[in-house]
Order: C-alpha cells, then structure tokens, then sequence
C-alpha cells in the first residue's frame, strides 16, 4: 500500500480508503476537494471517556445542525458560499484502543495535507489531536499548538492508559518540534499540572489571551479547542462540564487575533450532543467551526 505522502496517488483512491462518507455533510460544503483550500473530516470516537461518554456523536451533530446557521459571518465579513471547502468524511477508525485510532488520525490529517488542503477535526475526543497535530508539525516544524480547555490535559497517564483524553496535550508535546504550547485559561487540573503550567509559562490568562498570542504573529499556528472550555451555561453537550468558563464574546477575541495569524490546522473536540436536548452546544460548535473555516481559508 503506497502511503498518503506519495506523490502520484490519485485524490480519489487515498480519500476512498481513508474516509467513509454516509451521513450529513457540513452546509456550504463540497465532497470533492479539487480546488478547495480547506478539508473538513470527523472522527467519531469516545473510547477513553472517563466520565461521560458520547463525544462519537459529536462530529454527525455539528454537521446536521449547520444548516441552522447563516454562511455569512459577520465578525469575519466573510462567507462560506464563497470558500471552497470540502467536508472529506469521517475517519475510518478501528473500534477500541487508542493508539490505531491516533495512527489512522495522523494518516488521514497526513493526506488531507497532501492534497493541498489545511485539516479542521471534528471530535470525537481530545485524544485523537496528538495524530493531527504530529501530522501537521511534520509539515511545519515551526509549528506552535494553542489549546483552548477547561483541563490542562497533562497527565502522563490515566486510568493506565498514556492515550487518555487527560493526556491529550502530554501526547502532543512529544510530536510538537518547536515544544510552544499555550494553554488559554485552563481552570482544572491536579496540582501537578498547575505546577508545571505556571512553571513553563504555558498558562495565559483570559485577559492576557491576545497579548499572548501575538508574540505567535508569523508562526505557522495549530489550534485546538475542547469545548469544555466554555461554560456549562452554554456548552452543557460535553462529557466532562466544569463551571467558571467562557462565552461567545471571549471567544470572539481570539478569532479577532487570529485575523492576523498563519492559521494552518485546527480541531474543534469533545462535543457529547445527547446531554443537551437543547441542541445549543452543538449549535454553539457548529459555529466555532464556521468561524474557523473561515480563518483558515483566508
């Protein structure tokens, strides 16, 4: 089997054995990426949840509910009608352990990179980053990684298993060449992890959030967000809610810094969208994903 870097591979043979396309597709979007600047894909697994499960659902929710949306964004002045992007599918991924869903991630961010493409994941949870982010710092070893959570997710392990969704950004680090990782506003963690935070410097205070990340001005940028990182009032879908977070407006202020930046990959994860009948929290991701989108094919 020729692998997703070989040059002459045609588009339609990697993407066919990588990615499984049933389902909804996010709106605006095209299956086809010829031509397109962005690649859209899902991964739809939950399977080191420790506390609530459902994440797998995530990806198939923010799509069904994008249509719910307005393409246009105002903050951004841009309109998805007007990006090519295309909405690959979702990984497919071997049921249980953690390690080959990480490898199958890293081939898939690999070949979405190899067509020309920036990735944007859709958790599915926060294990599976570690796959994309490696993928894309191969790319770009200059690549520095933000992470927007709730947790500090810097456990070495847990539960006895290094590929935890509590060890999401200990995994990351090991593939991250450049070892710039901010961590924006984590309030959860062990005393360890808050130790190494404020020791590191990694941990940026919400007000300190723009200043921060304009240093990064230049680099090539990978962003992550748990969507745990807002409040519960407003993103009660998740499987591990912790109050003390964040809105719309704080979120705001970095898409307004990101304006300015060399946004080359993205995840939004970690959203569980049968714990809000509401609907609200895979409404409030689908519009993360749209503000994304469009960060990243500007």
């Amino acid at each position: 089997m020729t692998s997703p870097e070989s040059p002459n591979r045609p588009a339609a043979e990697l993407l066919a054995e990588l990615f499984e396309t049933e389902g909804a597709i996010y709106m605006a979007s095209r299956r086809d990426p010829a031509g397109c600047r962005v690649g859209l894909f899902g991964v739809p697994y939950d399977g080191t949840t420790s506390f609530r499960p459902g994440t797998r659902f995530g990806p198939a929710a923010i799509r069904e509910v994008s249509s719910g949306l307005e393409s246009y964004d105002p903050q951004l002045d841009c309109d998805l009608e007007e990006l090519a992007f295309a909405d690959l599918g979702a990984v497919a991924i071997p049921f249980g352990a953690p390690e080959p869903v990480v490898a199958a991630v890293k081939a898939a961010t690999q070949a979405v990179l190899h067509l020309g493409l920036k990735p944007l994941m859709l958790g599915g949870e926060h294990s599976i980053s570690s796959g994309a982010v490696a993928a894309v710092a191969e790319r770009y070893p200059e690549l520095a990684l933000v992470q927007l959570d709730a947790h500090a997710d810097l456990r070495h392990d847990w539960l006895g298993n290094q590929h935890s969704h509590a060890c999401a950004m200990r995994r990351c680090l090991e593939v991250l060449p450049s070892g710039d990782l901010l961590q924006i506003a984590i309030r959860s963690g062990t005393r360890a992890e808050f130790s190494e935070l404020r020791h590191t410097g990694r941990l940026v205070a919400i007000e300190r959030m723009a200043e921060s990340l304009a240093a990064l001005r230049g680099r090539p940028l990978y962003l992550t967000v748990d969507l745990d990182w807002f409040d519960p009032a407003v993103m009660a879908g998740t499987g591990t809610p912790e109050p003390g977070g964040f809105l719309w407006k704080d979120f705001a202020v970095l898409v307004d810094e990101l304006r300015h930046h060399q946004l080359v990959g993205a995840d939004v994860v970690e959203l569980a969208p049968q714990l809000d009948p509401s609907g609200v929290s895979s409404v409030l991701a689908a519009k993360v994903v749209r503000s994304l989108l469009l960060l990243l094919g500007q």
